[in-house]
């Protein structure tokens, strides 16, 4: 059994749930605010997310984890190379997560405000860097004999900033989405009409984005050499396609799950694009760290892959239960009594 490849399958796999749950708690971080009117609503959209944007981070704790454990010169790169990147997106997700907190402490109105922008200021960046970092992947890197030849202003290339901004209008679509099936009222029928508009934005960019990753990247030669990869664009278009349809025709929970659905299919398009690296070298593929110069020995991975059979399906289950727990939102007359948002 090549342990190092069903590594690489789990390793995007945590990715990708991360990006999709994640999501939209990010989006509706950096964009709930525009469907809500006074603050009392802007407590309500942030309380959609409350029992789920912690549980959400696990995920990123998880592929962090996994990638420590199954490729370490990847991990090891990733922190030598990246390293003001991942800072930057970890101050990010540390603002974001004092201000979610914080907010209902005090009920003074300059307190909550303060909050509600450093929530939205920080979920956006997060979103940004995220799509930034994995779009300098997508890209490729300077790697060379032995060392990275990059800079940071380097990463902040014409590809990589598209793929961020993408990430963002995803992130905005995606969690316009979950408002729209998780409140009530006005700010869920704005929610809706704000997510109709994003994917003609979300549409274009993606377009945009498509033609750009085959003319400057290397993505599509393991869908031009495996046609049965091609299967995975496929299925995103037909699934950004079906959150449009379900959305106009009313059906805002079906929609969502439409929209995970496209986040997850075009990370995994991404993965199925640069393997058999994790970080594909820009100069020359022969320096690029890839599942067989990466990984673990295979003793080790054995045990992962024992332990990712035991652990995964508690972190998923656990998962499953929070959100069927909350399936039913907060009443305004219950989030004032908790005293949360």
């Amino acid at each position: 059994m090549d342990y190092a490849k069903i590594w690489f399958v789990l390793w995007a796999v945590l990715w990708t749930g991360y990006f999709a749950l994640d999501g939209f708690d990010l989006g509706v971080g950096f964009s709930g605010w525009l469907a809500a009117d006074g603050e009392e609503q802007r407590g309500d959209v942030l309380s959609s997310i409350g029992p789920f944007w912690d549980g959400n981070e696990v995920w990123l704790i998880t592929a962090g984890g996994a990638t420590f454990a199954a490729f370490p010169p990847v991990y090891a790169a990733l922190f030598s190379w990246l390293y003001p990147a991942l800072l930057l997106i970890l101050f990010s997700l540390v603002a974001r997560g004092a201000a979610l907190e914080f907010r209902g402490k005090v009920r003074a109105a300059a307190w909550k405000s303060c909050w509600e922008r450093t929530a939205a200021v920080s979920s956006f960046l997060a979103s940004l860097f995220l799509g930034v970092t994995f779009g300098n992947i997508f890209r490729g890197l300077e790697i060379g004999p032995g060392a990275y030849y990059g800079t940071f202003l380097g990463l902040l290339n014409p590809y990589a900033l598209l793929t961020g901004l993408l990430f963002c209008v995803f992130f905005f679509f995606h969690g316009q989405l979950w408002l729209s099936c998780r409140t009530s009222g006005p700010v869920a029928l704005k929610a809706a009409k704000l997510a109709g508009g994003a994917w003609y934005v979300l549409l274009l960019i993606f377009m945009f984005f498509a033609v750009y990753s085959y003319a400057a990247t290397g993505l599509s030669g393991n869908f031009i050499v495996r046609k049965p990869l091609l299967a995975l664009p496929s299925l995103l278009a037909a699934a950004l396609m079906a959150a449009k349809i379900l959305l106009a025709r009313g059906f805002p929970e079906k929609a969502f799950l439409a929209s995970f659905s496209a986040i997850a299919l075009f990370l995994l398009t991404g993965f199925a694009g640069i393997y058999p690296a994790l970080l594909p070298s820009r100069l020359d593929p022969a320096f690029s760290l890839t599942v067989y110069n990466s990984a673990s020995g295979a003793y080790t991975l054995k045990l992962l892959t024992a332990a990712a059979l035991v652990f995964l399906p508690v972190a998923i289950g656990c998962q499953v239960w929070v959100y069927g727990l909350f399936r039913t939102p907060l009443t305004a007359e219950e989030r004032k009594k908790s005293g949360i948002y």
